[in-house]
């Protein structure tokens, strides 16, 4: 696995800071919630993983490289 720079980390803090809402897209893990399970970043760690609270009570991270999120939007009303 190839890490990410200090750079590169904090282009992935910038963009997915803690509260961030998103969508998986894909996850190899037996673990991985199902595709489509949204959540909320807590964080993101020093090899660039964002640090999950999955809806569904997942705590599985995103691994830099490996697994893909997208940002969804809420619905506020």
């Amino acid at each position: 696995m190839r890490f990410p720079t200090e750079k590169q980390i904090e282009a992935i803090r910038k963009a997915f800071p803690p509260g961030t809402r998103v969508e998986l897209v894909a996850m190899k893990d037996p673990q991985a919630p199902p595709v489509g399970t949204k959540g909320t970043v807590a964080g993101v760690d020093d090899i660039g993983s964002l640090i999950m609270l999955w809806d569904n009570g997942s705590g599985l991270n995103v691994a830099y490289g490996k697994d893909y999120v997208r940002k969804v939007k809420e619905d506020t009303e």
